[in-house]
C-alpha cells in the first residue's frame, strides 16, 4: 500500500459509513471525549436526504434520548399505537398500545441522519470526512489497522491510523468485502417476492399503519407526515416500476386496503417508484479482528418488520459503549460479546419477519393449504389473547431478554 499523503493521521477509531449505526457510535464516542473520524463516499446532503425507512421502536428511541440524540424526535415525530390488518373485506385493529402500555414512533431516516450528522459535527466537533472515494481497510488482523481513502478535494490519498475499524457502510460497502471468506459465514434467505415502495403527495388515509392481506398480494400503508404516505405493493421480482402507471398503482391499493367502512383513501401524485426484492442476510461473526460491523453491513432484514433500523441503533449503542469502555479504562468484555450479544436480536428479528411474510404473502401464494394457514394465524391473533401478546412483543422488540 502506498500513499502520497503528507502524513498518516492517527485516531483510535475509523467509522467506514456514515448512516444510523456509523453516526451514533461517532457521537457516543465524541460524548465520551474519544476521538474517531467518519469516512463517507456519499455527501452529506445525500445522506440527510436519501429515502430510507421511518419506524423507530420505542426502546431504541430511549436509547437516543439518553444519548441526548432524540431531541427532535421527540419534538417531531408521530407516536403509534396501533396497527389494522384488512382481510377478507373486514377491518381488524390491533390495538398494541391499550395491550402493552408501549407504542412507536414514526420519523423518517433520513430526518434522523440530519440529526446525527449535526450533533456529530456542528455540535460535539466530530470528523466527518464526505465523498471520500477508494476506501480501503488495512491489517485488520493486528493491533494497529489502518484505512486509506482519496481525498475529494486533492485527489490525493490519505491513511488513517487507527486502533479499531468500524464497518458501517451497508450492504454494498467495502466492510464486509474485508472479511475473509474462510472466517465468516453468511447465512442467506430469498422470499421470491418484490415490493414496490411508493411515496405520494397525499396525506395519510389512516391514523394507524395499514397492511391488506389480499390475493391480488400484499398492500401497505405507512404514515411518513401530515402530507406523505409511503405505500407498499406486492409485485413480482425484478418488476419494472414504469409497469406500474399512476391509476394501476392507485386502483391496486384502493382494492388490497379495502375494508368493510374504511374511508377511501387519499390519492397523490407519485413521487417515488421502485422494487425492492424480498431477501434478508445474517454475517457471522460480526468482528474481524479489529473490524467491528454494525447495521446492514451486518445483517440486512427485508422491510416486512420494519425492523432494519432498529437493529442498526442496537449494534450502535452496543458497540459505541463498548468502545468507549475499552478505550477509557480498557475494559474489553464488551468488544469481547459484541457479535454474539448483537446476534441474539438479529435472529429474533429475522424469524419474526420470515413469520410476519407468510401472514402478509400467504394468500396471494395461489396455495389453498397456505391461504389456510394465513387465515388461521390472523384469526388466532385477534381471538387468543396469548397470540396477541406473542405478536405484540415482537412487534414491538420489547422482549426482556434476546
Amino acid at each position: 500500500m502506498t500513499t502520497n499523503s503528507p502524513a498518516p493521521h492517527r485516531t483510535p477509531v475509523v467509522i467506514v459509513g456514515a448512516g444510523p449505526a456509523g453516526l451514533t457510535v461517532g457521537n457516543i464516542l465524541r460524548a465520551a471525549s474519544v476521538d474517531c473520524v467518519v469516512l463517507e463516499t456519499e455527501s452529506r446532503e445525500f445522506v440527510e436526504k436519501r429515502p430510507r425507512a421511518g419506524v423507530i421502536e420505542e426502546w431504541a428511541v430511549r436509547g437516543l434520548e439518553r444519548r441526548g440524540l432524540a431531541g427532535n424526535l421527540l419534538a417531531r415525530a408521530q407516536r403509534h399505537t396501533a396497527c389494522e390488518f384488512r382481510f377478507g373485506g373486514e377491518r381488524y385493529r390491533f390495538s398494541y398500545g391499550d395491550l402493552t402500555g408501549r407504542h412507536h414512533w414514526v420519523y423518517p431516516q433520513p430526518l434522523l441522519v440530519t440529526d446525527l450528522v449535526h450533533e456529530y459535527v456542528d455540535v460535539r466537533a466530530g470528523d466527518a470526512r464526505f465523498s471520500v472515494r477508494d476506501v480501503e481497510l488495512h491489517d485488520l488482523e493486528s493491533a494497529h489497522p489502518s484505512v486509506s481513502f482519496t481525498c475529494p478535494e486533492t485527489g490525493e490519498r490519505r491513511l488513517l491510523h487507527c486502533e479499531f475499524v468500524v464497518g458501517a457502510d451497508g450492504a454494498r460497502g467495502v466492510s464486509r468485502g474485508a472479511l475473509p471468506p474462510e472466517h465468516l459465514r453468511i447465512a442467506r434467505h430469498d422470499y421470491g417476492i418484490g415490493w414496490l415502495a411508493l411515496l405520494a403527495e397525499a396525506p395519510p388515509s389512516s391514523d394507524c399503519v395499514l397492511f391488506g392481506v389480499h390475493p391480488n398480494g400484499f398492500a401497505g400503508h405507512m404514515a411518513r407526515s401530515p402530507e406523505v404516505t409511503r405505500y407498499y405493493l406486492q409485485c413480482p421480482p425484478g418488476d419494472d416500476p414504469d409497469n406500474w402507471s399512476h391509476d394501476r398503482v392507485w386502483s391496486e391499493l384502493h382494492a388490497r386496503l379495502s375494508g368493510a367502512g374504511a374511508p377511501p383513501l387519499t390519492e397523490g401524485p407519485l413521487i417515488e417508484k421502485r422494487v425492492l426484492d424480498m431477501h434478508d442476510y445474517v454475517v457471522e461473526p460480526m468482528t474481524y479482528g479489529r473490524l467491528f460491523l454494525a447495521g446492514d453491513a451486518a445483517h440486512l432484514v427485508a422491510p416486512i418488520a420494519a425492523k432494519g433500523m432498529n437493529l442498526a441503533l442496537h449494534d450502535a449503542f452496543v458497540l459505541g459503549d463498548a468502545l468507549a469502555a475499552y478505550l477509557d479504562g480498557g475494559d474489553g468484555a464488551g468488544l469481547d460479546g459484541y457479535s454474539d450479544l448483537c446476534l441474539r436480536r438479529v435472529w429474533d428479528y429475522q424469524e419474526f419477519s420470515q413469520w410476519l411474510s407468510e401472514v402478509y404473502h400467504g394468500t396471494a401464494a395461489g396455495d389453498p393449504f397456505r391461504a389456510g394457514t394465513t387465515f388461521a394465524r390472523l384469526r388466532r391473533l385477534f381471538t387468543s389473547p396469548a397470540a396477541a401478546a406473542a405478536f405484540a412483543e415482537q412487534y414491538l422488540g420489547t422482549a426482556e431478554h434476546y
